[in-house]
């Protein structure tokens, strides 16, 4: 969701990525297509929910309103969709939204994947289609996803705010406002994710991640690109790595 132009901001990183000899991603963005067809699969509700169940008569007319103005369709069409996936189709349409200028093109996960190709690299993934489809649609109960969707629905301020921070923070490269964001815990966030839930999130997937990178790195010089926000905190792969006895620096 970050124009390609940013990279050119980013001291030391095409010397960086051209001294290594594979790259290494959340997933194989070359098999995506095969993703996208198995999240289709994933979305769908269990026949025994449904949203005129799940959600209160207003919060129902709410959504269908919101889906409507979004994405050009409502509950009649979409009323099938776990609501975790509707939540995703919402952020992300928001976010195309809010940033129009960003939010065009090629994905920076893409670019590197496919520079990898031109040079014949290999390119490895740290998790399958299925760990990260059953993390955003099956982490959580249908009734927990309905909480958190309504939520956001009706607070579409609070998401603005944190992708308002979320992008200064990533733009101005800097981490310690990255590692601020992933650590705070707002007093007043009217839709608070549990604990358990941020750790599904990240720290889960990070804890698996550490076990698979050493070997991948032992193979050859690797250039690692993942979400930003898998990188800071006491879990994070910086502080991971680092307690594995990895010399961890930035490129200059």
């Amino acid at each position: 969701m970050i124009p390609l132009s940013f990279l050119d901001s980013i001291a030391g990183l095409d010397e960086a990525f051209e001294a290594t000899g594979q790259t290494v991603g959340e997933l194989d963005m070359s098999k995506m297509n095969e993703m996208q067809m198995k999240i289709m699969g994933a979305a769908i509700m269990p026949n025994e929910y449904n949203y005129q169940t799940l959600i209160s008569e207003a919060d129902f007319q709410l959504l269908d309103k919101t889906l409507k103005e979004l994405v050009g369709t409502g509950l009649d069409q979409l009323g099938r969709m776990k609501p975790a996936m509707l939540s995703n189709l919402i952020s992300i349409t928001l976010y195309q939204k809010y940033y129009p200028a960003l939010s065009s093109g090629t994905s920076i996960d893409q670019y590197f994947q496919d520079e990898a190709a031109k040079r014949f690299r290999p390119v490895r993934s740290l998790e399958t289609a299925e760990e990260q489809i059953q993390m955003l649609l099956g982490s959580q109960t249908i009734e927990r996803q309905a909480e958190l969707l309504v939520c956001m629905v009706k607070h579409p301020e609070m998401l603005k705010e944190q992708m308002d921070k979320l992008q200064d923070a990533y733009m101005a490269q800097d981490i310690n406002a990255l590692n601020t964001l992933y650590e705070e815990e707002l007093p007043d966030d009217p839709c608070p994710g549990t604990p358990e839930e941020k750790d599904v999130m990240n720290k889960d997937r990070n804890i698996q991640w550490l076990k698979i990178l050493p070997g991948i790195m032992q193979e050859k010089p690797s250039f690692v690109a993942v979400g930003c926000l898998h990188l800071v905190g006491t879990d994070g792969l910086i502080n991971g790595l680092r307690k594995l006895g990895y010399k961890v620096e930035p490129v200059m």
